[in-house]
């Protein structure tokens, strides 16, 4: 029985290559610095796989430990982009029920458009993801049925598959998000649209 049940996490972890081309995105929704990099991904990378991932299962929570510090980090690299970041009233806080939410909008074609709109809600407009009107107003601008994604949001079954991508991220050697998938290479953290650049360009 437990060579099935790692054999199905294995299966649930979406950090291993497809066969697909595109660019993979690992974000969390609760993640400052995946908002700050997923508004401007697509314009760096053009289309991208977008697959969410709890941050605290590949560092600990280790970077929040130090808030003021990350924060002020955060903010710095917000001004540098020149985007707005607000902070939810309850941050850092287990956003559980968001990240099954993504997960199901990822299953269904809308992993960007509801990863852009929950992060938006959360680092732009200050609200809780874990209100569930909040999650509804995400799903809603993602052209999601409200309903199925408020369910899948309850299905504490699909932490499994979260929690996976996170362990497989943490094997590849990536210890913090967000996280990109470029070919064979792995780059990570708040400038890793800059590397990525320099990666396109040395390819051309």
């Amino acid at each position: 029985m437990g060579e099935v049940i790692e054999l199905k996490d294995r299966l649930a972890d979406r950090s291993r290559p497809r066969g697909d081309s595109r660019a993979t995105f690992f974000y969390d929704v609760a993640c400052p610095f995946s908002y700050l990099v997923a508004e401007r991904i697509e314009r760096v990378l053009g289309e991208v796989e977008w697959i969410p991932a709890p941050a605290v299962g590949l560092d600990g929570g280790a970077r929040w430990l130090r808030f003021e510090a990350a924060r002020d980090v955060a903010e710095r690299e917000a001004r540098a982009v020149r985007l707005p970041l607000v902070w939810p009233d309850n941050f850092p806080a287990n956003t559980r029920h968001a990240l099954r939410a993504a997960g199901y909008a990822a299953e269904q074609g809308a992993g960007a458009s509801f990863a852009l709109a929950a992060t938006r809600l959360a680092f732009c407009g200050g609200f809780d993801l874990e209100d569930p009107e909040i999650l509804s107003v995400a799903a809603s601008a993602a052209g999601l049925p409200i309903d199925a994604c408020l369910t899948a949001a309850r299905e504490s079954s699909r932490d499994a598959g979260l929690w996976a991508t996170a362990c497989g991220l943490r094997a590849r050697g990536v210890r913090r998000l967000p996280a990109v998938r470029l070919g064979r290479r792995w780059l990570e953290g708040e400038h890793l649209l800059e590397s990525a650049a320099l990666v396109l360009a040395h390819a051309l």
